[in-house]
């Protein structure tokens, strides 16, 4: 068995586990994400030395202190760090819905009608989070998280494209 095969199986697995339990899954997202923006802050303080002038220096303290106070509030309190990053995610599909959507309207493209229908699911998408906001929050960034691992798992299924005959 190749290792795309093992890696789509072990995608499939995590993908049901996040629609199973998409609350659980959001909240480890939660906190993972908020270890990766604590990590993002310490980078950015330890990085001070590197910069040449006061200014700079003091920007660059800021920002990384920023960076780990956000990532506190949001490992101290995930629930309510993920109900905002369901509004955030909420706008987000809406904008890149909206985004598609001209990007396809102005296309000469063969694949235009493709990107029309991905901006328009995407838009509505979008619509629905922020509209439901925040009663779906509980239970939408999981399950968004387990469809889109999925269809990544579908992706490493299919057949690659054969490589170059030698001459």
């Amino acid at each position: 068995m190749n290792t795309r095969r093992i890696a789509a199986i072990f995608l499939i697995v995590a993908s049901i586990a996040a629609i199973l339990l998409p609350f659980a899954s959001a909240t480890l997202l939660t906190i993972g994400l908020g270890g990766i923006v604590f990590v993002a802050g310490l980078n950015q303080l330890l990085r001070i030395g590197d910069i040449p002038n006061n200014q700079g220096k003091l920007f660059k303290g800021l920002s990384g202190l920023l960076y780990i106070g956000g990532a506190v509030f949001i490992l101290i309190d995930p629930i309510d760090s993920e109900i905002s990053l369901t509004l955030f995610a909420g706008v987000l599909l809406l904008v890149e819905g909206l985004m598609e959507l001209a990007t396809g309207a102005s296309s000469n493209a063969s694949a235009r009608g493709l990107v029309v229908v991905d901006g328009i699911v995407t838009a509505v998408l979008g619509l629905l989070l922020v509209i439901e906001w925040p009663s779906d929050s509980l239970w939408a960034l999981g399950t968004i998280f387990g469809v889109s691992l999925f269809l990544s798992a579908l992706n490493l299924l299919k057949p690659t494209d054969a490589p170059p005959a030698a001459s």
